[in-house]
């Protein structure tokens, strides 16, 4: 039996750019009343007019910073002020950077990322879930990625966000068992979004090995997740044809680590400056 879309009321973290734009707007099509939020409030108000032009609700727009702490927390308050209550909660947002283990170790840098990609998810699942939970309806999807179960080198941080929210995801699947709350992960592959972009760029060795393998774009991955809602499924792997991988992880972190076996830890190679601030909430990623 298909869950019915209509009517819901949505918030979509990292969605002026990239996937979360997209994962608005697929949900704006299906009726969900959405609210948008990110840091780059220009980019919010020019999809939320885009959304209205189609003839669907226009989006509440709600900026937000959320590398800075509690920050999750003040966008939920106005989420609800705004929406009255949200019945599906997507954790979008994500953003990375790059440099070694030791250069960027548990910096700024470092500790604004995993605020970005793991902490702000989880201050907004504790806002937001308790009342799913007295409703018995409402779903959380979080997006994760398959840089978690393999990292590439200079990216180790990111990765280990993404594998957290991963388990994270798992873990509130099993506690809220029987709650009729669904929680699906998005594990998301190469995928076309600007952070895809700035990895080929940055991130030595990441172009020759993304040009063989499959490649996404956001507005199919947007459609598979509103489907994957609708059909409360628990977990999606985007693109499909790396579906065996959180299946195969040991392959998966074998044969990542195959291909990179003639690179080293030489900084020099990098073409960012290692310990940047993370870029804004995207809602892509070489995830």
């Amino acid at each position: 039996m298909l869950t019915r879309l209509e009517g819901k009321r949505a918030l979509v973290t990292g969605a002026s750019v990239g996937i979360g734009r997209a994962i608005a707007t697929s949900l704006a099509a299906r009726g969900v009343v959405v609210a948008v939020a990110a840091r780059r409030t220009a980019a919010l108000v020019e999809l939320a007019d885009e959304i209205a032009r189609a003839g669907h609700e226009r989006p509440v727009v709600l900026g937000v910073d959320l590398a800075r702490r509690g920050e999750a927390g003040d966008l939920a308050v106005r989420a609800l002020a705004k929406l009255g209550q949200v019945d599906i909660l997507v954790n979008n947002a994500g953003a990375s950077i790059v440099g070694s283990q030791w250069k960027l170790a548990d910096g700024d840098a470092a500790r604004e990322l995993f605020e970005i990609n793991y902490w702000s998810p989880l201050a907004l699942i504790q806002a937001l879930v308790p009342p799913m939970r007295q409703r018995k309806e409402g779903a959380v999807v979080n997006v994760t990625s398959l840089a978690g179960l393999a990292p590439w080198v200079f990216t180790g941080h990111y990765s280990s966000t993404k594998a957290a929210l991963s388990l994270a995801s798992e873990t509130l699947r099993l506690e809220l068992n029987g709650s009729a709350v669904h929680v699906l992960e998005v594990t998301a592959g190469p995928t076309e979004t600007a952070l895809l972009a700035g990895a080929r760029r940055d991130v030595p060795g990441a172009a020759a090995a993304m040009a063989w393998g499959p490649h996404g774009n956001t507005a199919t991955l947007a459609r598979l997740i509103v489907r994957a809602l609708e059909r409360r499924r628990k977990t999606l792997v985007y693109p499909r044809s790396l579906g065996l991988a959180p299946i195969l992880p040991v392959a998966a972190r074998w044969l990542m680590a195959q291909i990179q076996r003639k690179l080293d830890g030489n900084e020099a190679r990098l073409a960012a400056t290692p310990g940047q601030r993370p870029e804004p909430p995207q809602g892509g990623a070489h995830r």
